[in-house]
């Protein structure tokens, strides 16, 4: 286990996070303190850093992409969405669901709440019309 310390930026952040993914491509007993260490450590920095009010849902679920190493391919898979699904979430076309929700926090191991905030959609029917933007939870929806 090399020299591991307190993630201090963003670079180290992705350092570490693909460096966890290495390990858990081929876990061993060997490698099980470090995996340990890199994911409290990863945890902690994601929960200094990621559950600020300004990042809607969609931009975390980016941003995640983007430090994991994801491409669309591997979040229809871990999401268990098709690609029309996927585009319009990412869009915001269409709004994250309970499962999508719950598989996201799973697979990042961030809250749930990060992803259960309230964000505007573009919905095409709404084009025009007064409320052109509705929100992602149907409380907003019903207060728009």
């Amino acid at each position: 286990m090399e020299d591991i310390r307190v993630i201090k930026s963003k670079k180290q952040y992705k350092e570490y996070t693909n460096r966890l993914i290495k390990l858990w491509e081929k876990p061993t007993d060997k490698n099980e303190n470090e995996r340990e260490l890199l994911e409290l450590l990863i945890d902690d920095w994601e929960r200094n850093n990621l559950k600020s009010k300004d990042v809607d849902p969609i931009e975390l679920i980016k941003f995640l992409m983007e430090n994991h190493n994801l491409e669309r391919k591997d979040m229809m898979k871990i999401l268990g969405i098709n690609k029309g699904t996927l585009s319009k979430i990412l869009s915001y076309k269409k709004g994250l669901s309970k499962e999508i929700i719950r598989s996201l926090s799973e697979h990042f191991k961030v809250a749930q709440e990060a992803f259960n905030r309230a964000y505007p959609l573009k919905l095409e029917e709404n084009k025009g019309h007064k409320n052109e933007k509705m929100m992602n939870t149907r409380k907003e929806q019903e207060a728009a």
